[in-house]
């Protein structure tokens, strides 16, 4: 402004020098006039003198609380940002330690077919890889500044002051604004930390499955001195996991709150203020909690791979149904016809607990069809991770 011609230089050394506030002095004015930046100017005016005539020229109170509220998004985001690097890190160490350790995979709750479980992390780090370019979208989106004026015309304040203040804070002018900055920025923001906040609860609520007593195949780090339950001496419980999942409802309330307040009166109201003040910080702070403990619950994890096998081996073969079932059918017997032969036997080992390769063995029409040399590729466990090596260069692992 002062380059401008809009404020003599000796006044500007004056601001310059004598500029301070004291936010119980300015906590006083406002019971007074019931008005945050009025508060704050008038208390930096008593500093100033005069010359404080010259701050805040052309400016509206959101022209400085949409700014800096800005610049703390996009530091808030900066942290978050590397917090997702922290827990992709810990996944890509569990899934190249466990690259080739079998486990069961699940649908519906149910065994299907194997799996590893650095398999199922490297499942984890693609996830956050995403999660990665939806924050670093979100800052993007959201960093911007406006110093526009009462309606957003630049009627009082040339838009080179805008673009230079914009500049020196990191920050992009609005191409256009009103009062405000359009609150579709921020839901965006909250809409991303949101769903991150949403990844973290499915990996989360994840391993607490696998943390149950029938399933224990991984366990959470329990410590020396840990106590799980004030009744019961024994338990081990997946409270990290629990406390990730409960929070992630927060941030989802959240971003209802954030769309809210999308939609505000012509050039602006001030609805959406107090709602920020409370969401804001509460859904960057608690998404920041739940990546760093994501990130230390899986890199402490306990992780049993006999237990694994165990599991995978409860069904007596039923996992290996549909490679029979492919076999069958390349010896020429039609889909259904073969999907009616190996599902009879599966259904009598569900039901009776005998083995299924047994079973299979002792069924003369399908032994026609094929060898026991088939039957040992049919059970082999590793044709099902013969891919695994191309699945992880495919997420960069």
């Amino acid at each position: 402004m002062n380059k401008l011609g809009l404020i003599p230089a000796q006044h500007l050394a004056r601001i310059k020098k004598r500029a301070n506030f004291n936010p119980k002095r300015i906590n006083k004015i406002e019971k007074d006039v019931n008005h945050d930046v009025i508060a704050f100017l008038t208390n930096v005016a008593e500093y100033v003198g005069p010359s404080a005539r010259y701050i805040h020229r052309g400016l509206t109170s959101s022209d400085v609380l949409d700014t800096s509220l800005a610049v703390q998004m996009i530091q808030a985001m900066d942290i978050l940002i590397n917090d997702v690097r922290q827990v992709r890190k810990a996944a890509a160490r569990q899934a190249r330690k466990h690259k080739f350790t079998p486990m069961i995979g699940r649908s519906h709750g149910i065994h299907a077919e194997p799996i590893t479980f650095g398999w199922k992390m490297a499942l984890m780090y693609d996830e956050f890889g995403r999660a990665l370019n939806l924050l670093t979208a979100a800052r993007e989106i959201v960093r911007v500044g406006q110093l526009s004026g009462a309606v957003g015309t630049h009627a009082h304040l040339d838009p080179r002051v805008e673009q230079y203040v914009c500049r020196k804070m990191g920050l992009k002018a609005a191409a256009i604004s009103t009062q405000v900055l359009q609150r579709d920025r921020h839901a965006q923001y909250v809409a991303a930390i949101a769903i991150v906040g949403a990844s973290v609860e499915r990996w989360a609520q994840e391993l607490r499955h696998l943390q149950r007593t029938e399933i224990h195949e991984v366990e959470e780090f329990f410590g020396a001195e840990q106590k799980g339950s004030s009744a019961m001496p024994h338990k081990k419980n997946p409270i990290t996991g629990e406390k990730l999942c409960g929070l992630a409802r927060i941030l989802r309330g959240n971003l209802i709150a954030a769309l809210e307040n999308v939609a505000l009166w012509h050039e602006r109201d001030i609805s959406h203020s107090s709602v920020e003040r409370v969401i804001m910080p509460d859904s960057t702070i608690a998404l920041d909690h739940m990546l760093t403990h994501l990130a230390a619950l899986v890199a402490h994890l306990k992780i049993f791979p006999e237990r694994m096998i165990n599991n995978l081996n409860m069904t007596h073969g039923l996992i290996h149904s549909q490679q029979l079932l492919i076999m069958l059918t390349d010896h020429g017997i039609s889909r259904e016809a073969a999907y009616r032969m190996v599902q009879k036997h599966a259904m009598k080992s569900w039901d009776t607990g005998r083995d299924f390769r047994s079973l299979i063995e002792a069924d003369k029409e399908i032994m026609k069809k094929i060898s026991n040399k088939d039957l040992d590729k049919v059970f082999d466990l590793n044709v099902h991770f013969k891919d695994i090596e191309r699945t992880f260069r495919a997420v960069g692992l």
